[in-house]
């Protein structure tokens, strides 16, 4: 019973700070430039959780994962699906470490 009620605090614990952003933004009016400026963050998020990953792949040397992230770039910029530039990612990272390292 006592794991019971741990996994229902952890389930409030995360669920609250998920509904209250959800319920205050929808009463909001926000202008044009505060919601363009909004919709930007999540891109910069994302480039600061994966590019520390990108410079460790390897370590020693960061070329490798730089090259990944370059093709991955690469890929992207021609709308391509997500699982084109996972893979194009991926398969760049593991030739240059199987023909570098």
């Amino acid at each position: 019973m006592e794991l019971f009620f741990i996994i229902l605090g952890m389930a409030l614990v995360t669920f609250i700070p998920r509904l209250l952003p959800v319920l205050i933004m929808d009463r909001l009016t926000l202008s044009p430039w505060v919601k363009k400026w909004l919709k930007t963050i999540p891109y910069a998020a994302l480039g600061a959780l994966i590019f520390p990953g990108i410079l460790s792949i390897e370590a020693g040397v960061p070329f490798i994962g730089l090259a990944g992230g370059i093709v991955a770039g690469g890929i992207a910029f021609f709308k391509l699906h997500i699982i084109y530039v996972v893979f194009g990612s991926i398969f760049t990272v593991m030739l240059m470490k199987f023909f570098l390292l």
